[in-house]
C-alpha cells in the first residue's frame, strides 16, 4: 500500500513556501510604494517652500526596502541622507521624519526605539559607527548585525577604508550596502576610482563582496539576506554593490541637466524597481491592477494624511536652537530668540 499522506506531504510544504514566498514579494512591493509615495510627497513639499532641501531617493526603493525585508527587527540600520524614509518602514509617523528637513528638532527619532541611527549627512562617517555599533554587540554575546547604507561616493572617503577595514580585521558583524547610482553629485564612478567594479574592493579587506542588480528589489533582499546570516553566524562582513542609476537629481538643489545628458536618465526609468516587482507580480497572478491601483492609493493617502498632521505641528520654540547651548544666553541673542516664532 501507498503511503498517500507521505507523497502529498512534500507537494503541500511546497505550496506552503510558494505561498509564503508570494505574501514576501507582495510586502516589498507595498513598503516600496510607501518609500515612492514618502519621496513623491516630500518633493511636494519642497517645491511648496514647506520642506527645505530634499535629496530625493526616486528608484533606489528596491534596495532600501530589499535590505530591510532581509533583516531582523533588532538588526540596526545605518542611513545616509538618500535612505531618510527607512524608519517609516520600522513604524515612524513619516510626518516626523520629514520634520527634519526644516530643522526642526521634533525630527529627531530615538534611534533605540526604530534600531536605526541618525541619518549622517557628512559622507561615510556612518561606516565606522555602524562598524564599531556591531562589534560592541558581539562583544555583548548578540548575533544582531548592522546594515549601513553608503553610496559609490563614499568609496573616496578616507571613512570607508578606515571603517571597512576595520570590520574586516575584527570580523565586525556588518553589512555593507553600496548603493552605486553612477553619480556622487556630479561626479561619475569613473572618476571616483579606477576599479572595474566598486565590490572588487572586497578583496583589499580580505572580505567577502557580491554585486547585484540593484532596481531587482527581491535579488536585493536574497543577498542581504546571505550577508546577514554570514555575518550572524560569526562569518564576518560582506560589502554589497547593488548597481543601479540615480534617475533623478541629487537633490532639490541640483540640476543634473547640467553634467549629463537627460536622455540617459530617461532610459534607465523603464528598468526601475517599483514597477519592475509589480509587473512581475501582475504577470505572476498575485496581483490584480485593481488592487495595485488600491495599494498606490493607499500609500498616497497615508502620506497625504502625514503632511497635513506636519503642517498641524505649528512652528517650533526658537529657544531650542540654543538652550543645550548656552547657560545664559548673551543679551543680543536672548533680545533675537525672545518670545515664540511668529
Amino acid at each position: 500500500m501507498i503511503d498517500v499522506t507521505a507523497e502529498a506531504a512534500p507537494e503541500a510544504a511546497a505550496s506552503e513556501r510558494v505561498a509564503a514566498a508570494a505574501d514576501d514579494d507582495l510586502l516589498l512591493l507595498r513598503q516600496m510604494l510607501l518609500l515612492r509615495a514618502y519621496d513623491e510627497r516630500a518633493v511636494t513639499l519642497q517645491r511648496q517652500g514647506r520642506l527645505s532641501a530634499y535629496p530625493m531617493f526616486w528608484g533606489e526603493e528596491g534596495i532600501q526596502a530589499g535590505a530591510l525585508a532581509a533583516v531582523r527587527e533588532s538588526d540596526w540600520l545605518f542611513p545616509t541622507y538618500r535612505q531618510n524614509a527607512l524608519p517609516v518602514l520600522r513604524g515612524a509617523p513619516p510626518e516626523q521624519v520629514l520634520s527634519y528637513f526644516n530643522g526642526d528638532p521634533r525630527g529627531l527619532l530615538d534611534p533605540r526605539r526604530y534600531a536605526c541611527a541618525p541619518q549622517c549627512v557628512p559622507v561615510a562617517t556612518q561606516i565606522p559607527h555602524a562598524v564599531g555599533w556591531a562589534w560592541g554587540r558581539a562583544n555583548a554575546g548578540s548575533d544582531d548585525v548592522a546594515v549601513v547604507f553608503f553610496g559609490d561616493g563614499a568609496t573616496s572617503e578616507g571613512d570607508f577604508h578606515e571603517g571597512v577595514n576595520l570590520a574586516g580585521v575584527l570580523r565586525a558583524p556588518v553589512v555593507l550596502l553600496c548603493t552605486n547610482n553612477g553619480w556622487a553629485i556630479s561626479t561619475p564612478v569613473a572618476r571616483q576610482t579606477a576599479a572595474k567594479a566598486i565590490v572588487d574592493k572586497a578583496a583589499g579587506y580580505g572580505i567577502v563582496g557580491v554585486q547585484v542588480d540593484g532596481f531587482d528589489a527581491r535579488a536585493v533582499r536574497d543577498v542581504v539576506a546571505v550577508a546577514a546570516e554570514r555575518a550572524r553566524a560569526g562569518a564576518g562582513p560582506t560589502l554589497v554593490e547593488a548597481t543601479c542609476y540615480r534617475i533623478g537629481p541629487h537633490a532639490t538643489a541640483d540640476d543634473p541637466a547640467r553634467y549629463r545628458d537627460p536622455a540617459v536618465a530617461e532610459t534607465w526609468r523603464a528598468h526601475e524597481p517599483v514597477a519592475r516587482l509589480a509587473d512581475s507580480l501582475l504577470a505572476r497572478g498575485l496581483l490584480t491592477e485593481d488592487e495595485l491601483e488600491l495599494e498606490r492609493a493607499n500609500a498616497h493617502a497615508r502620506m497625504v494624511e502625514a503632511s497635513e498632521r506636519l503642517a498641524a505641528q505649528g512652528p517650533v520654540d526658537r529657544r531650542r536652537l540654543i538652550e543645550h547651548v548656552h547657560v545664559e544666553p548673551p543679551p543680543l541673542l536672548e533680545a533675537q530668540l525672545g518670545g515664540r516664532t511668529a
